[in-house]
């Protein structure tokens, strides 16, 4: 498993690949309704990302990680598919709801896994 330092740093590098990577292909973005409706994708990426960073830097600071991290991770990732299309803004926001539902099963699964393997010991 990696460490909260190498993961938050890998996270913001993926952020701001994926940011910059969409502010050039804007206009291709938004010249059809399917490269619209990728760009949305590419903006929950932007959540995805963002929202990792944002919870290994309050787990490295020791603070509890709640809905204010999903809150900011998904402003900025909604301000940003904003700029690309109107349309990338809804379909950014039900992208990044279907991860941050998984993003919560996979935590809630690895976190059930830890508390079974420390009552056997």
């Amino acid at each position: 498993m990696a460490s909260t330092g190498s993961s938050m740093l890998l996270s913001l590098l993926f952020f701001t690949a994926v940011l910059s990577l969409e502010v050039i292909y804007r206009g291709k973005l938004a010249s059809s309704e399917l490269f619209t409706i990728l760009g949305g994708f590419v903006s929950s990426l932007l959540f995805l990302f963002l929202f990792t960073f944002i919870g290994n830097f309050q787990e490295s600071c020791g603070i509890k990680t709640g809905w204010g991290a999903v809150v900011v991770a998904e402003a900025v990732a909604l301000i940003a598919a904003g700029t690309v299309h109107r349309v990338c803004v809804t379909t950014c926001f039900l992208f990044s709801a279907g991860l941050l539902y998984e993003v919560n099963k996979l935590s809630t699964m690895t976190l059930s896994r830890s508390e079974t393997k420390s009552k056997r010991y």
